[in-house]
Formats: C-alpha cells, sequence, structure tokens
C-alpha cells in the first residue's frame, strides 16, 4: 500500500531522576552523600532512506515514543540514559509543524533529530561544596520534548512522467525500468506513484517516477486530485506523454498545462519534454499531423514520436532527459552548508521572567525559572529551599515585594497547576 502523508505523536525520554542517598558502611560513621545523577531521555531521530518509499506504517504506529532515562543509584552511579529511537522514513519526507516545514528528508542517510529528550536530574552528591557538605537535594528530570507532527512524502525523482489517463506512463516505465507498474486498456489504472531506475549508458541513469493520471480540474481535487501533484515538485525535468490516437492532442496538452500551472506551486515552469505515444501502429502521415498539431500549442518544446513497445523514438529521448536533468541538479545544487533545517527549537530569552498575582494565588513564568521548579522535589524542603534562593537570585522574590504578595501565597509555574509552593 502506497501512503504518502500521516500524522503521528512524537515523544523523546523524558530524564529520569536524581536520588538523594548518603554512603552507610560498618565501619564510616558518617558517610558523605552519594547519591548518584539521572540519564537523560532517549532522541526521537528520523533517518531518510531509499530502502523506504511508503509512509504506511505510520497509519497503524501512532505515537513514536523514545526511551526515558533512567534514575540515579546509590555510591554515585550514573542513570544510563535512554535509547534512541531511530524511525526510518523514505527520502523526500517533509516533517511539518502546524503546517510548517521543520525538516526537509532530501538525502539518502540523512538524519534529524525531530525531538530531543530531557536531562536527567542531578543526585544530592552533585550539590556537595564546602559549605553544604551534606545536602539533601536531588533534582527530577526534565520532560523530553514532545509534538504532533504531520509527514508528508514528495518523491524526488529525476523525471515525472505526465499526461491524461492511459497516455502510455506504465507502460514506458515498465519498459525502460525494472518497475512493474500496473498496465491496462482503461483509465486510473495508476493508483500510486511508481518509481524506475532507467539505465541510459553506462554510468548514466534516470530515477524516472509514474505519476497517476491527471484530468481537467486536478488541480483542485477533481479525479485523482492533487494528491499526487506534490510528487512533481522536486523531479528535475517533466515528460509530458500525449496518446497518438486521441482525437485532440493539442487539448489533451493544454488542460495538463492548465493544472500544472494552477497548482499552488506553478509546476508548469519545469524543464519539459513532449512524447507522443503508441506511434507504432499508426501511419507516419498520421503521426506527423499529430506532432504538428501539437507544436502549435507548445511553442519550443521538442516533440518525440515514441513506442515504448518496440522502441521507436526511446534511445534519443532518455539521453536528452539525462542531460537536462543533470544540468537542471548542477544549477539547482544546494551546498550543504546552506541547507536550512528550521528545527523545533526557537530561542527565546530564557531568563526573562513574568509575575502575576491575584489575591493568595501567584503564577511565575519564564524558561529558566520554569525549568528549575520543575526539577524540583516540592515534597522535599531542601529542595524548595534551594528553589527560594534561585527565586531570590534572579529578582524574583523583589518582584514579589513590589507586587506586595501576601505571605501564605500559593506560588506556581508556568503551566504547572498541581506543585506549588508558599511564600
Amino acid at each position: 500500500m502506497f501512503v504518502d502523508s500521516a500524522k503521528v505523536v512524537v515523544r523523546a525520554g523524558d530524564g529520569g531522576n536524581g536520588i538523594v542517598s548518603f554512603r552507610r558502611e560498618r565501619y564510616v560513621s558518617k558517610g558523605g552523600p552519594d547519591g548518584g545523577d539521572a540519564g537523560n531521555g532517549g532522541d526521537v531521530v528520523f533517518i531518510a532512506s531509499y530502502n523506504q518509499n511508503t509512509l504506511v506504517s505510520f497509519r497503524f504506529q501512532k505515537e513514536l515514543k523514545a526511551e526515558n532515562g533512567k534514575n540515579g543509584a546509590k555510591a554515585k552511579q550514573h542513570g544510563r540514559r535512554g535509547k534512541d529511537l531511530e524511525v526510518m522514513v523514505p527520502v523526500g519526507t517533509q516533517v511539518m509543524q502546524d503546517g510548517k516545514v521543520i525538516f526537509d528528508l532530501t538525502v539518502d542517510k540523512q538524519s534529524e533529530v525531530v525531538a530531543r529528550g530531557g536531562k536527567g536530574g542531578f543526585g544530592n552528591a552533585h550539590f556537595t561544596s564546602s559549605v553544604r557538605q551534606a545536602p539533601k537535594i536531588a533534582e527530577k528530570g526534565d520532560e523530553g520534548q514532545n509534538l504532533e507532527a504531520e509527514l508528508e512524502l514528495k518523491i524526488i525523482a529525476d523525471v515525472g512522467l505526465v499526461g491524461l489517463p492511459n497516455a502510455g506512463k506504465s507502460t514506458l516505465l515498465a519498459h525502460v525500468s525494472a518497475a512493474k507498474p500496473k498496465i491496462a486498456n482503461y483509465p486510473f489504472t495508476t493508483l500510486n506513484p511508481h518509481l524506475g531506475v532507467v539505465k541510459v549508458a553506462k554510468d548514466q541513469e534516470l530515477l524516472i517516477a509514474d505519476i497517476p493520471g491527471l484530468i481537467d480540474g486536478a488541480s483542485e481535487g477533481k479525479g485523482l486530485g492533487d494528491e499526487f501533484l506534490r510528487h512533481v515538485e522536486r523531479t528535475q525535468v517533466l515528460l509530458h506523454m500525449i496518446d497518438a490516437y486521441s482525437d485532440d492532442v493539442a487539448t489533451d496538452y493544454k488542460v495538463i498545462q492548465k493544472e500544472l500551472k494552477n497548482y499552488k506551486i506553478d509546476l508548469s515552469t519545469k524543464p519539459q519534454l513532449i512524447a507522443l505515444t503508441k506511434v507504432d501502429g499508426l501511419d507516419k502521415e498520421i503521426v506527423a499531423d499529430q506532432v504538428k498539431k501539437i507544436k502549435k500549442v507548445a511553442k519550443s518544446t521538442k516533440i518525440y514520436a515514441i513506442s515504448s513497445l518496440d522502441g521507436t523514438g526511446m534511445k534519443p529521448l532518455l539521453f536528452d532527459l539525462y542531460k537536462i536533468a543533470e544540468k537542471q541538479k548542477q544549477e539547482t545544487a544546494e551546498p550543504e552548508e546552506d541547507r536550512i533545517v528550521i528545527g523545533v527549537e526557537q530561542k527565546v530569552d530564557v531568563w526573562s521572567v513574568k509575575v502575576k498575582s491575584a489575591r493568595k494565588r501567584v503564577i511565575v513564568t519564564g524558561p529558566k525559572i520554569e525549568r528549575f521548579a520543575k526539577r524540583t522535589d516540592f515534597e522535599s524542603e531542601d529542595g524548595v529551599r534551594r528553589l527560594r534562593d534561585i527565586m531570590r537570585k534572579m529578582g524574583i522574590m523583589h518582584d514579589f515585594e513590589k507586587q506586595q504578595v501576601e505571605p501564605g501565597s500559593k506560588v506556581y509555574f508556568g503551566d504547572n497547576r498541581e506543585d506549588y509552593m508558599e511564600y
């Protein structure tokens, strides 16, 4: 089954929790703190692969979850880092959030961290100092990143075959490559894009995509709609195929050009060649007349009269397609260092803080203070005392005084409405 879009929930692993522990041995009366740090949560990593050609697995696997980090242990033992979840996707997969592309996997073996695991919390051994020799403080681990992502596959090929249904696209692909698309003498035989590798000459190959037949109004969703027009976006050159047995080859040409132009991206500006197909059973005069009719509307676009069955006109067509595709690759090549990956992280002022108070309820927001609060064990007096010290150093307690926050008020942090400390 070919599937080129899916929605998934991506969850990185949470960091483990540090622990409070003190060394206890028979002949050691006052062992020092030995609570170990926790491990970080695993990342969710997407890897592009030519061995994948569909997103069908994500129709059944709606959640992608990496492993959580392990908690710290006694004797300063660090918790193990959570295992990364490596997700294989087809080359050409876009990862989107709220309709915006955050990652575009266009190269084989390209890998991107879509969600990062949370950092593990520190154990009490981490907080030992000359003035704090027996700390009873341990941190909770951070939550891993999570997002609802839309996956969309746009096939990357050298040549895209376009044309009305039954124009001979699948027949051409089947005869010049090892691809096995369904072929029959009725419209809409092909319901899914097919890829085939064509050997043009020694060390010269073309990756050709057979795009399901378009009809008038396809760009607006009619027929097979624009479901597969997205696969034309990344092809280097288009081969517009027209059935030589058509009663009006000029109209056939204009219908497809209109749909390419009306797509959300004007695809009619891509380099194109035209192939008049199935000429093996027609007289030369009829073929010449059909070519003449196409030339009137296709202007300077080069036209080839071909037969996929007996090979008529195929060699020069494939050779010219190869030349154009290679030229396009060189002109549109993007240096690796210039490739833009938006990612899911945005730059923010982590030290910014806002304090809102109403009656005996205070809400403190800000990236850094919220992170400290999430890592705090509110059932530990030492942990809460440390959080107060951090708030004092960040000037938050000064803001409380300016806003005349009443003693005994409950202080919440960010969206967390469960854990709180009293002012």
